[in-house]
Order: structure tokens, then C-alpha cells, then sequence
């Protein structure tokens, strides 16, 4: 081979590790503040406060849970990744690219690559159309051509989601929970995204069936290369599915961490309270389990708490815990905590051990 054959053909460099990859999606002090207004002039008089700067990544092929008790922000948080929301603040990046206020009509390619699984499988599809229809819409509102035709396509995901491509000039009515969901995955598949929000995907169905469609999402993901965001507050079902698991509480994360690390020994209080709250099906296990009782309502996301906003509600607050909001730190566990006391770190009592804060 000459030199100039070989200066023309230069080596190929090795694929980065994916540690080391950028990732998918990054958000950065998201906040979404719904106003509050009164009287005639609908001036605003407070805001709900329903995601209140949340900061996390997502790694290609991975997949995030997010978990909480209802009015904690989680779904909010799925929405405004979609951009279905507008944020209040903050930044999200997709593949590098900051998509927080980019318009419809610019947002409109992105749509291929970012979908959404709706709680509901009985509201999210039009019982006045077809499940051709349906599943057909994206590649119309996209203008996407397919080898072959839409409606093969459209049977292909059909098939894909364990439904029968005869299902195709059928209405949704004619199913049940489950197979709606699958139909709504086919129709979040049409495009071959690269992400996919799931807010609460099995929550509505029958717990015979939450297996299945568990399962179902699983085998996409090793045979399409997905990444998921999975929005739940069954705490079982994100540990069978997710790589990492944040725990919101009041439209704050208050931990962040690996779903072993996290299952076997939660550091922040509200998270140990989560793991007590999961049943156990051992009777004997279960009697030597303590059981966590949380006193009190959350507080109202109109006027959280001062400082730590779990602390209404802690066995660990201290006058510390009032007067000085906990950042989201990462330890030297692994774990991301915003706590001033938490637990299950050895030598905790302050925060000797933390490393950096996260971001």
C-alpha cells in the first residue's frame, strides 16, 4: 500500500465506552409553576409549584424511573420532557441539542424521535377511529413513506406488540386494557424513536396483565435499542425494569441512585418510608420488616415548606433541616441525595462524605 492509499484510509477510532457517552437527555433546573389567578382582572395571586428545578440524565439504551406519590410532579416532569408542556424554567437537551422553547413547528421533526405511552389505554385512543387509523397516524402527520405501504406498517407493529395484524379495521372498544396499551405502544413505536416517556403504562390495567405489558416493553427495548423515562408509583415495577431510579417528593428528586443500590439501602428517609410501604408476599419476612407510618399530608406545592420539604413529615429534622434546603448531592455510594442526615451512609452525620454536587 502506498502512503498516499493509507493517508486516504486513516484508522478508525474505537467506539467510546458508554460511561463515557454522551447522554440522550439532560435536564437541567426544570421548573414548571402553574399560576393561580382571582377576579376580574385574573391577577395572579400565587403558583403551584409542580416541578421545582429537576436535574437528571439519561444514557442512550438505558432506562430512568421516576417514582412518587400522586402530586409529587413526576407526570408533569414526562410532559415537559415531551415538550406536551411549556417550562417555567430550566433547560432540556436532547442528543446536545437544548429543545426547552423550540416552537411547534420546529419541534414537529423531533417528534420521530421522542414518544409518549399515555397512563390511560381507555381515553388515548379515539374510539371513533380505527386501529389502523390509529397506529397510522404518525407516518401521515410525519408525511413518512414506507416500503410496502401504511397499512403493512401498521400490521407489522401490530405484530411486533403480540397483537394480530387482523386487528387493523377494528375499534378500540373491541379490546380490553391491555391490548389497548399494546396499541398504544405500536402507535409510540411507528416512527422508530429513540426515546420513550411511559407515564404510569401499567397502572391502569389489571395486575394479571401488568406482567405482560412489563415484559412486552423489556423486549423492545434489547431488540430496538430504546431508551426509556418509566413514570410510576409502583415501586415493584420500577424495580424490574429500570437501570436507575429518582424518587421525586413535591416536585423535587430526593434521591437519585442504581435500582440495586437504591433497593437495598435507601438513604433518604422519605425513600426508606417508600421501601416499608412495598408488601411483602413472605408472612415471615414481612414480620420482621419495620414499617415506616408517615404523619401528616404532604404539604401544598402552593406553599411548600421551608428548607427541606420532606421535613414536615421526617423522624431525622432538625432546626438544620428549616432553614437550609438540602442540594442534590452525590456521596461517595453512588447515591444522589438531597438529605442533611441521611440514612444507611456510614459516618453520616454530616455530609463528610459527599464528593460533588450533581449536575
Amino acid at each position: 500500500m502506498t502512503d498516499s492509499e493509507s493517508a486516504a484510509k486513516p484508522e478508525t477510532p474505537a467506539p467510546a465506552p458508554a460511561s463515557d457517552r454522551e447522554p440522550l437527555l439532560k435536564v437541567t433546573g426544570l421548573t414548571k409553576h402553574f399560576p393561580i389567578q382571582k377576579g376580574l382582572l385574573r391577577r395572579q395571586v400565587g403558583a403551584v409549584q409542580a416541578v421545582d428545578g429537576v436535574d437528571f440524565t439519561v444514557a442512550p439504551g438505558e432506562t430512568l424511573g421516576v417514582v412518587g406519590e400522586s402530586g409529587c410532579g413526576k407526570s408533569t416532569t414526562g410532559r415537559l420532557v415531551t415538550r406536551l408542556m411549556e417550562p417555567t424554567a430550566g433547560t432540556i437537551e436532547f442528543e446536545g441539542r437544548d429543545i426547552t422553547h423550540l416552537s411547534t413547528g420546529k419541534m414537529r421533526p423531533l417528534r420521530r424521535d421522542i414518544q409518549m405511552i399515555f397512563q390511560d389505554p381507555y381515553s388515548s385512543l379515539n374510539p371513533r377511529h380505527t386501529i389502523g387509523t390509529i397506529v397510522g397516524a404518525p407516518f401521515r402527520l410525519q408525511k413518512v413513506q414506507t416500503e410496502g405501504g401504511v397499512k403493512r406498517a401498521v400490521q407489522e407493529l401490530l405484530e411486533l406488540c403480540g397483537l394480530s395484524p387482523e386487528h387493523y379495521n377494528r375499534y378500540p372498544h373491541e379490546f380490553s386494557g391491555g391490548q389497548r396499551q399494546r396499541i398504544g405502544i405500536a402507535r409510540a413505536l411507528a416512527l422508530k424513536p429513540k426515546m420513550i416517556v411511559a407515564d404510569e403504562p401499567v397502572s391502569a390495567l389489571d395486575v394479571s396483565i401488568q406482567a405482560q405489558v412489563v415484559n412486552l416493553l423489556d423486549d423492545l427495548q434489547a431488540e430496538l435499542g430504546l431508551t426509556y423515562l418509566i413514570i410510576a408509583h409502583d415501586l415493584s415495577v420500577v424495580r424490574h425494569v429500570s437501570d436507575r431510579v429518582a424518587v421525586m417528593y413535591l416536585g423535587k428528586v430526593v434521591e437519585l441512585a442504581d435500582r440495586d443500590a437504591l433497593y437495598s439501602r435507601p438513604m433518604h428517609p422519605y425513600t426508606t418510608a417508600l421501601m416499608s410501604a412495598v408488601p411483602v408476599p413472605d408472612p415471615k419476612r414481612k414480620a420482621k420488616r419495620e414499617r415506616i407510618l408517615l404523619t401528616g399530608d404532604v404539604p401544598s406545592p402552593i406553599n411548600p415548606p421551608s428548607g427541606c420539604r420532606f421535613r414536615t413529615r421526617c423522624w431525622k429534622a432538625q432546626e438544620k433541616c428549616a432553614t437550609e434546603e438540602p442540594p442534590l448531592t452525590a456521596l461517595l455510594t453512588g447515591h444522589q441525595v438531597a438529605c442533611h442526615f441521611p440514612e444507611n451512609a456510614p459516618g453520616s452525620e454530616g455530609r463528610e462524605e459527599t464528593a460533588a454536587v450533581a449536575g
